[in-house]
């Protein structure tokens, strides 16, 4: 139970961060990425995979 917990901590900090540094379409990129792992979804979870390395290649 503590591991879930704790990882359930991380991922909200890691939202956060994805939010705090690329902004919504992150949030948006990361969640279609996630949507798209947990159903087994090639399509969307390319297309958040592709959206989140754009955004990291524009701000970095």
């Amino acid at each position: 139970m503590p591991f879930a917990i704790a990882l359930a901590a991380l991922a909200v900090g890691f939202e956060a961060l994805v939010q705090w540094k690329l902004g919504v379409m992150g949030i948006i990129a990361f969640l279609a990425l996630t949507l798209g792992v947990k159903a087994k979804n090639v399509a969307i979870g390319g297309i958040g995979a592709v959206i989140l390395v754009m955004l990291l290649a524009q701000s970095g």
